[in-house]
């Protein structure tokens, strides 16, 4: 029988549009799964491969669940707002409306060829009015919260974007949509207090199956430091707040740092040294916070003429500013100790400054000293030396570092302090295509929340939405719509004109899947409650801080608020590897892009080897976590495989259905199978389970096993979670049965334990033949046998050593 995946797939496709038996049922008495892929933006090159390799991996444990029997949630939706799109309709000289629409459209297409279980009923957008509406109310309770609010700041700016970045977004200092280099650039932003749940965000990691990866990037990016503040006094009087989480090496101070935008800056400043301050302070503002910090980067400086007092020692240091030191990280001031510090080293010697020893290596590593003269930095815990007798010999990390701190402590000259690099959420852009903020300006009543029942406020249709340069969005020069009465005094008023970043829409989109129509609340209470937290979220590693940060974020605040029951998003996340290919730009293998010319496009796929082909092979390709190069040959393989078995299956002699039962030796095989392929799946190792597959049709080749029709379905749906449209129309053919009627098949675990196992026998260490024993045949009954198998190769020769290994091999030693 002919293996016409063209008319099967179209057939089916059309059958489950028809007939989607996979809808989310409204039944809380049932076990759940919720499956989620991450967000896609619709952009005008439509779905990639990449995009594949994420919903079929998603899209294979939904369809187990749904076999088992759970309640299955598995939606798809849409990111529309935001940079991305606006910037594609730009490039198009069209409408973002227009734009995003169009392109929504070509990716439900695209997505209907993949067979996945999606339930259409639960599609949402972000650029929908009846979704954005509860994205601004989500910004009114923040705002209610204190969480939200309005500062002058300077802040990432995209000078080809022509937009507000958050640090998020900005990577080696470069914007992370476009590239190009960002500057710094004081704008009125809206900003998100993200700060204020470090600890939560930072301790809620401990409780996630998250990939060790992703939990150990969002710790780095939260950047908690433990340490202490120390009062140094100035020779004007006023005191400077040191933050170190080195107390220990505060013998060795011989110099402070500020950042170039702190308070103290021109309090301390001598008059002598104002314009070298004044002009240090001109050419920081052209650095990126990157480019501050990086520590390839030759230090730089500017002495402000006065020093400060070491409240342990008394010693007199010069305070300097840098731009290496940040204002929002600890106090915007640190101790300089060159000694112990490899920043601070490279610094003393660039301004001639004291190198200071208290800390001693307990290995007396040479590698710091050249003649006796320290060459770098010692970074590492030691033993004290140069504190005088009362701390000199004293274990620094511990001991000698409690004594220090205590001292001062008693004088009220430190404190204990936690500090994190993590920075509050700069969340408005200058640009037109993303949630209007619900906020009005009134020159009377000052900032003032729009109502909830005015909500939502819609986005205006206007012609000209490409972005201004000037810090302000578009939508300012649209008089019409920002003046507006003031809801609190009813006088002249302006709207917020500033739009939402994309990250507002998509960070709580999960929250609204359960229940996408509901008009009256945000959702429904028992649905979050029986929903929530997503049992398998499925997305890219490239969202490890963005979206999964800002997601976890807002759940705690509505944690916090009473609105939600849980306080993280997401048990289970999995990270899919991307898809590489062999550029013939570059003649590397690289990740699969345009203007790399390694694209390969899913529909010409589909029209040569069929979806489940395509399926079948991106699930064999590799690991799914790490990346997997793209091999045309393979693809070829997977086909044949689907065409050896579907002859396989459609030859009557192999098949018997009516009132027939398997021989013994087919069944045990058969379970075998299902067990490797089960629980290779459920260790998410799926491409070892099409090679259990392969396996096992080998094995029906070779050894002729002839199916029995209870075999034959538990096969078709083992295999219709790769296979969906090929297993469907097995089923249908030879059993006359629907997928949907047919369970989870379980293997037997007596059938499946392996009782015979293939010896290879080896003369020499060379393979000759092989046999097959009972498992945990001894050597003797091995031998026997063996002997026989091979007496050609023993004939006439001596055997001097026979080594054996149990249920593996046995290897004769012969002399010749």
């Amino acid at each position: 029988m002919n293996y016409d995946f063209k008319t099967i797939e179209q057939k089916w496709r059309e059958h489950w549009q028809k007939n989607p038996y996979f809808k989310t049922k409204k039944d809380y008495s049932l076990k759940k799964f919720y499956c989620l892929d991450m967000w896609p933006y619709p952009s005008g090159s439509g779905l990639h491969m990449g995009h594949w390799k994420g919903y079929v991996l998603s899209d294979v444990y939904a369809r187990i669940k749904l076999l088992q029997g759970y309640n299955v949630l598995h939606p798809m939706g849409w990111d529309a707002f935001g940079l991305p799109a606006e910037n594609d309709a730009i490039k198009k000289g069209i409408h973002p409306k227009i734009s995003t629409e169009k392109n929504i459209a070509n990716f439900k297409k695209q997505l209907s060829y993949i067979g996945a279980i999606y339930d259409w009923d639960k599609e949402m957008s972000t650029a929908d009015t009846e979704y954005y509406k509860w994205t601004q109310w989500i910004f009114l309770k923040m705002y209610e919260a204190g969480l939200a609010y309005q500062a002058n700041t300077p802040i990432n700016w995209c000078p080809k974007c022509l937009t507000g970045l958050a640090n998020e977004e900005v990577v080696n200092g470069e914007c992370e949509r476009c590239g190009t280099q960002t500057t710094q650039k004081p704008i009125r932003q809206w900003i998100l207090k993200i700060t204020k749940y470090a600890e939560r965000l930072l301790s809620g990691l401990k409780k996630l199956e998250w990939p060790e990866k992703v939990k150990l990037m969002q710790e780095n990016w939260i950047g908690k430091s433990i340490g202490a503040k120390i009062i140094f006094t100035t020779d004007t009087g006023k005191d400077i707040e040191i933050f170190t989480t080195r107390p220990d090496t505060l013998g060795g101070v011989s110099f402070i740092v500020i950042a170039p935008e702190h308070t103290l800056v021109e309090k301390i400043t001598i008059k002598e040294q104002e314009n070298t301050i004044k002009n240090y302070i001109e050419e920081t503002k052209k650095l990126s916070e990157l480019e501050r910090t990086l520590d390839t980067k030759e230090k730089s400086g500017a002495f402000t003429g006065s020093y400060a007092i070491n409240p342990l020692n008394n010693t007199k240091v010069p305070i300097f500013i840098a731009s290496y030191v940040l204002t929002h990280y600890g106090t915007g001031a640190v101790m300089g100790v060159p000694a112990h510090d490899q920043r601070d080293f490279e610094f003393a010697q660039k301004f001639n400054l004291p190198v200071r020893e208290v800390i001693k290596s307990k290995t007396q590593n040479s590698e710091y000293y050249k003649n006796n003269i320290l060459i770098k930095a010692f970074e590492g815990d030691g033993t004290f030396i140069n504190y005088g007798p009362e701390l000199d010999g004293l274990d620094s990390k511990i001991e000698g570092t409690q004594k220090i701190f205590t001292s001062l402590k008693q004088k009220g000259k430190a404190q204990e302090h936690i500090t994190y690099k993590l920075r509050d959420w700069v969340f408005s852009r200058q640009r037109y295509w993303g949630e209007p903020i619900p906020i009005v300006h009134c020159t009377h009543c000052g900032i003032v929340p729009v109502p909830e029942d005015q909500l939502p406020i819609l986005l205006p249709d206007i012609e000209k939405y490409q972005p201004t340069g000037t810090g302000e969005s578009p939508l300012a020069d649209i008089k019409e719509w920002v003046n507006t009465p003031c809801p609190n005094c009813k006088g002249p008023a302006k709207r917020e004109t500033n739009t939402m970043p994309q990250w507002a829409g998509s960070s709580w989109y999960f929250l609204r899947y359960p229940d996408p129509k509901n008009k009256i609340a945000i959702f429904n209470k028992e649905e979050m409650k029986y929903w929530l937290p997503v049992d398998l979220y499925v997305g890219g590693i490239e969202h490890a801080i963005l979206h999964l940060l800002y997601s976890r974020f807002y759940v705690k605040v509505l944690y916090d608020l009473e609105y939600l029951p849980f306080e993280e998003p997401f048990k289970k996340l999995f990270n899919q590897g991307m898809l590489c290919m062999k550029s013939p730009v570059s003649g590397r293998v690289e990740k699969m892009s345009k203007s790399k010319g390694n694209v390969i496009n899913p529909e010409d796929m589909i029209e040569q080897i069929g979806t489940d082909a395509l399926r079948t092979y991106i699930l064999f390709m590799g690991p799914p976590e790490l990346d997997s190069e793209w091999q045309s040959d393979s693809i070829k393989g997977v086909r044949n495989f689907l065409c050896r078995l579907w002859s396989y299956l459609t030859d009557q002699s192999h098949i018997k259905l009516n009132n027939f039962t398997s021989d013994i030796k087919t069944q045990k095989r058969f379970h075998k199978f299902l067990k490797d392929y089960q629980t290779r799946i459920e260790d998410f190792k799926p491409n070892t389970a099409v090679a259990a597959l392969m396996e096992y049709l080998n094995d029906l080749e070779k050894d002729k096993h002839t199916l029995d029709s209870i075999i034959t379905e538990q096969f078709l749906v083992a295999f219709s979670i790769m296979a969906p449209h090929f297993s469907s129309e097995l089923l249908e053919r030879l059993l006359n049965k629907q997928l949907e009627h047919c369970p989870w098949p379980q293997y037997d675990e007596k059938l499946a334990e392996i009782s015979d196992v293939e010896i290879a026998i080896q003369v020499n260490g060379k393979l000759r033949n092989s046999i097959t024993v009972p498992k945990g045949s001894t050597q003797t009954t091995v031998e026997t046998l063996a002997k026989t198998a091979i007496s050609k190769w023993l004939e006439n020769n001596t055997v001097i050593k026979i080594i054996f290994v149990q249920d593996r091999l046995i290897n004769f030693v012969v002399k010749f």
